[in-house]
């Protein structure tokens, strides 16, 4: 896994540095083949740091998903309202560290991990956790965006002993998306409202 800091606006030096640009003896440059978690990952930042725009949605299937302990959305749309509603709740909301693993699982589809810490500031009061971003990815589009906090698997009727609480825990992350989309005017790009 390589590690990096996500660096504040106009900051420079290592952390701003092209990871796919190698230099070699002689002043002779390269680029190596850049993996797809390179391509992701600026737009992941935006999605977390409260400061997305459509383009950063452009990474996902129409139908993907996306989970955390909190919400279950499904499809672009919902994706949408679970993001923006980001800079609502948070006065301040960003990943400052991160390790990239991506895994090639078989032709067309990988899983791109995310080890990270997160930033956030609620009611002026400082928020740090760690979690963990998992992406996977078919032809080159996200299928499925799981955040898994404290690196915990999300608890459902597959991960609990009593099925049915797990369904319980499912049902209850839908019901706060939808409620979540409709504040969010159902996906709406906050230039188009």
């Amino acid at each position: 896994m390589e590690k990096h800091n996500n660096p504040s606006p106009g900051e420079s030096g290592a952390a701003a540095m092209d990871p796919a640009r190698e230099c070699e003896g002689k002043g002779a440059c390269e680029f190596k083949q850049s993996r797809l978690a390179d391509t992701i990952i600026p737009h992941i930042l935006n999605l977390y740091g409260a400061s997305a725009k459509s383009n950063d949605f452009d990474m996902y299937a129409p139908n993907a998903s996306f989970e955390d302990p909190l919400t279950h959305a499904q499809g672009v749309k919902q994706i949408k309202s679970a993001f923006y509603s980001l800079s609502k709740v948070f006065g301040e909301s960003k990943i400052v560290e991160y390790q990239i693993q991506e895994n090639d699982i078989a032709p067309g589809k990988k899983e791109i991990l995310i080890d990270n810490k997160q930033h956030y500031k609620l009611m002026g009061k400082d928020i740090d956790m760690i979690s963990l971003i998992k992406l996977s990815v078919e032809n080159g589009k996200i299928v499925r965006h799981e955040d898994w906090w404290d690196k915990k698997p999300l608890r459902n009727r597959d991960t609990v002993s009593f099925p049915l609480v797990g369904r319980f825990m499912e049902v209850g992350r839908r019901g706060m998306m939808l409620a979540t989309h409709a504040m969010m005017g159902f996906g709406k790009d906050p230039d188009s409202r």
